[in-house]
């Protein structure tokens, strides 16, 4: 069997991004983004350049990660941009990640994530792990009702981030896909939102 999946969001799991803002959590390592500012830039003139993003990184979470046995993929906004800075903060090689394309942020009216679908065809029914802060039953049942292999949706607080309790859930989900042969997997006929 081939490894299973784990898409990796950034803010939230990675960086806890609603923790009190004058308290850099423990482990933690501050990392500034610099952001170019489109709205003041015009043809002819320089590009003015935004307040660097700040995000608190674990460089820990890189090891742990790898660790695990998955297939890293990022499936966050900062699709490739990831690679650029977040992996290296972390020690990561450099990872596949989902094209969102014209499914970035889109609401969707049925209250299913609008990662999920995407999610879901990249994963083609192969086993997959998630790992975010904003997954809600309207996506766990979108996935059972979807996706034929075995799938865990992991919530993180993003007010403190990736933890060893959270580790743990990961490991323990890719170890008990041993007890589910690929011939018992079912990939359901799925709909096109």
């Amino acid at each position: 069997m081939s490894r299973p999946l784990l898409f990796l969001d950034v803010d939230g799991p990675l960086n806890p991004y609603a923790a009190k803002p004058e308290k850099r959590p423990e482990g933690y390592t501050t990392l500034r983004v610099p952001q170019e500012s489109e709205i003041a830039w015009e043809p002819g003139r320089p590009r003015t350049h935004a307040r660097p993003l700040q995000m608190w990184l674990n460089p820990d979470h890189g090891r742990a990660l790898l660790a695990l046995g998955y297939a890293l993929c990022w499936a966050t906004t900062w699709m490739s941009d990831a690679n650029k800075w977040i992996g290296p903060a972390l020690g990561l090689p450099e990872l596949p990640f989902v094209d969102f394309g014209d499914a970035l942020l889109r609401e969707r009216p049925d209250g299913v994530h609008w990662k999920s679908d995407p999610l879901v065809a990249y994963a083609d029914g192969r086993p997959f792990t998630w790992v975010d802060d904003e997954q809600g039953d309207a996506d766990h049942a979108y996935v059972a009702a979807n996706h034929g292999a075995p799938a865990l949706l992991h919530h993180v607080n993003p007010r403190i981030g990736l933890r060893s309790t959270d580790f743990a859930v990961l490991a323990d989900f890719a170890v008990s896909l041993d007890a589910f042969p690929e011939s018992d997997w079912a990939v359901p006929h799925r709909p096109r939102s």
